[in-house]
């Protein structure tokens, strides 16, 4: 909250700095206004949580009439579809240049492997190595924020922390792009993530009214010029993101709700529902449009992205305890990815990537070529083995070539009715290989030692390959590590339960849900998100389970990725509940030795500058004395309203400006 007299302060320091200003003045005011800019990019800042209702917004809401109040509500409507619409189509775009870009790679390389696999090798690593090269050579030499998933700093962001250049147009073309490159490059890792950020990038330029540095920006979109109001259409972002991701409106919501914002509202609840509902109608008129064809590889697997809703029917008592195992394996894998990447990636942040960009291309194309080697060369250490009897009705051919959808893919096979079930995983894009854990009725498809090479080797590839200067998302990861070791526990109780309606596929689902519970903390939108991609509302109560388990489990020792993630970016995030100790701790020692600086009523110019260059505080408390003399906080300045005025001195400074009555200099109100 301003000083009363802000708004009168302002207007009185545009009226009487009318003298103009010695060299010196107009060089101290000169260097401030470039430190304040400075301070504005560089770093951490705060933003106004809420409204600041000072007299200036007082006598604003005062001049504002019902057809106004009218016209900002539905302006914000349509700003949700708007967000809606673009990020369903960003995730289209994405989603179709990813599939199209793996699908010719798998392609190309099968037909040359035909002739000859050390030239199909070379070919692979290849194309590999040019899409990641080009997605880190966006995000090095283009848009640093764009790398990593985004939603540690989107958290941040909506919980009231600004960093520099995450909602840039240049971090939304960043991400798209290099999200691109880095998921078609085959790397271990996801487009998920990446998304919300688009999302929120999206959500953010609508409400600025566009990119000013690149002209893309319009007046009739500058409606909003609060804080609040500019994340509420972040949140709306976020959820988008989501929905988009994973097809998973309602997931979206809840993701919104749970993970990312700290502020809610039932109004606002209205609109993330409504954007995450644009966007499932936009996706699904998009993959309608892509079925006959028009977009490659695209739109085939159809509006749920790992249907089960065939898979197993019913489940046993007795099956509880091995699926309760699911899940403290979850807890205890997802808590270790969580220490292994905080290591790894403090490591790379003190160490390695202080060297330049030039050796974060390299360390990227490097990961780029030890992924492909480990892609393409451990199946060509596996033995084949014969296709099972097919059911004609069940649609199941075997086998198919490598890239193509579907299981039992023959990769470096002798015999024609043979099959490789590492490459079914391993050499194949990661929403098809994912699509392959979870299939019904294909028991014995995997051997438990393909399943236990696949699970090491993809896990020590996420966790190097997190950290590194690409978009990367670490939904589908997870699943992948998840699932397999899910698919493990459902081979040992297929084998020793003995009952035919058991699926191996079920556990696949269970241990994708347990790991990303492990790993991300994350309960109630990450249940519905497993249940809406799967379309099968039975595991409902499973899911549950599993995810209540790995989540206990996991936070026995160390806090959820994001919020690791979050510390180690130096992003401040209060927790829901303050610790025990801080019960009786008052502010002076919450404080420390830290000393609050604040402005009197009545400042001379000179000190606001002094005062803004020998400290980066977003915020001023403004102080006035009773007559006793007791000091009384009357508000709270911005930085960034005093660089208005600051501003304004220098723009004004031909006009006659009167003493300060209070003794000698120029003084601010």
């Amino acid at each position: 909250m301003l000083s009363n007299h802000f708004q009168n302060g302002i207007e009185t320091a545009r009226l009487v700095w009318s003298r103009i200003p010695n060299s010196e003045e107009s060089q101290l005011l000169d260097d401030a206004v470039g430190i304040l800019k400075k301070n504005d990019g560089g770093g951490v800042e705060s933003l106004d949580y809420e409204v600041i209702e000072n007299f200036a917004y007082r006598e604003e809401q005062a001049q504002r009439g019902k057809l106004y109040v009218s016209y900002l509500l539905v302006v914000k409507w349509f700003f949700a579809l708007l967000i809606g619409i673009c990020t369903g189509l960003a995730a289209v775009f994405i989603n179709i240049a990813v599939e199209n870009f793996a699908g010719w790679k798998f392609s190309v390389t099968f037909n040359i492997i035909q002739k000859s696999y050390i030239a199909g090798f070379v070919v692979y690593v290849l194309i590999n190595l040019a899409l990641v090269f080009s997605s880190v050579y966006i995000i090095t030499q283009f848009a640093p924020a764009a790398a990593g998933s985004g939603i540690p700093e989107i958290k941040g962001y909506l919980n009231g922390v600004d960093i520099h250049g995450i909602l840039l147009f240049r971090t939304l073309i960043g991400k798209i792009f290099g999200s691109i490159g880095s998921v078609g490059g085959g790397l271990a890792l996801g487009k998920e993530g990446p998304l919300v950020h688009t999302g929120a990038c999206i959500a953010s330029l609508l409400g600025q009214g566009g990119s000013t540095k690149y002209h893309l920006n319009s007046r009739w979109f500058q409606v909003f010029k609060s804080d609040r109001d500019r994340r509420d259409l972040v949140t709306c972002g976020c959820a988008a993101g989501v929905a988009a991701a994973f097809r998973a409106p309602v997931g979206g919501v809840l993701f919104a709700l749970e993970e990312v914002t700290s502020w809610w509202r039932s109004q606002l609840m209205w609109r993330v529902f409504f954007t995450s509902a644009v966007v499932a109608v936009v996706v699904r008129a998009a993959m309608g449009w892509c079925k006959s064809g028009k977009c490659g590889h695209f739109g085939s697997g159809g509006f749920i992205i790992w249907d089960i809703s065939d898979g197993q029917e019913d489940y046993s008592f007795a099956e509880l305890f091995p699926m309760a195992i699911i899940g403290v394996i979850g807890g205890l894998l997802g808590s270790l990815f969580n220490q292994l990447t905080l290591y790894i990636t403090t490591w790379r942040r003190n160490h390695l990537h202080k060297k330049g960009n030039r050796v974060k291309i390299i360390e990227a194309c490097l990961v780029s070529i030890l992924t492909s080697a480990i892609s393409f060369g451990l199946p060509l250490l596996r033995k084949c083995s014969p296709c099972p009897d097919s059911d004609p009705a069940s649609g199941i051919e075997c086998p198919r070539p490598p890239g193509m959808y579907g299981n039992y893919v023959n990769f470096f096979c002798s015999k024609d009715k043979e099959y490789n079930d590492l490459a079914t995983i391993f050499f194949n894009t990661q929403d098809d290989a994912i699509r392959n854990l979870f299939s019904a009725k294909t028991i014995n498809e995997y051997s438990s030692q393909s399943l236990l090479t696949f699970l090491v080797m993809f896990y020590a590839l996420a966790v190097v390959t997190f950290g590194t200067a690409v978009p990367a998302g670490q939904f589908v990861p997870g699943i992948m590590i998840g699932s397999t070791y899910g698919r493990l526990v459902g081979m040992f109780v297929v084998k020793y339960y003995r009952k035919l309606n058991i699926e191996e596929g079920t556990y696949a689902l269970l241990g994708a849900a347990s790991f990303l519970g492990g790993s991300m903390r994350m309960t109630v939108s990450l249940c519905v998100i497993m249940v809406e991609i799967s379309n099968n509302l039975k595991f409902l109560p499973l899911i549950m389970l599993v995810l209540l388990i790995s989540k206990a489990v996991g936070d026995a020792f160390n806090e959820g990725i994001y919020e690791e993630q979050a510390q180690l970016r130096g992003i401040p995030l209060l927790e829901s509940r303050p610790k025990y100790e801080m019960r009786n701790m008052t502010a002076k020692e919450a404080c420390g030795s830290g000393r609050v600086v604040s402005f009197p009523r009545v400042v001379k110019v000179s000190d606001v500058v002094s005062i803004l260059r020998s400290n980066k505080h977003n915020g001023f408390p403004v102080i006035d004395h009773t007559r006793s003399g007791e000091p009384l906080v009357i508000g709270l300045v911005l930085r960034s309203h005093l660089l208005v005025i600051l501003q304004s001195k220098v723009d004004f400074q031909h006009s006659p400006l009167p003493s300060d009555p209070r003794g000698g200099g120029r003084s601010i109100r």
